[in-house]
């Protein structure tokens, strides 16, 4: 899986059998807020979501930004993956 950080739609993207899977942010003030994660249905089920939501969280990580996960998809994978709970912003209901 080819995962590209695509700055100028402020988005990570793959290209998956039926489409481009991707997860949407925004940043301000040193936070980094998840949007929407969408993976074609031709893709799902194969950890697309998944992979992209780690890359995100990395680049979080990588750019010292705390995550407010607005988008559902994202908010249950941290939930279920209490390693990335130090990136967590305090106004973040997890």
């Amino acid at each position: 899986m080819n995962i590209k950080h695509n700055r100028g739609d402020r988005q990570f993207e793959c290209a998956v059998a039926g489409g481009t899977a991707y997860v949407t942010y925004s940043e301000n003030g040193g936070e980094i807020t998840f949007h929407h994660t969408e993976v074609p249905r031709e893709a799902a089920g194969q950890g697309v979501g998944q992979a992209l939501v780690k890359e995100a969280l990395q680049y979080a990580r990588d750019s010292k930004q705390r995550v407010v996960p607005e988008c559902g998809y994202v908010a249950a994978f941290v939930k279920k993956h209490r390693e990335y709970d130090d990136l967590l912003s305090p106004s973040a209901d997890a």
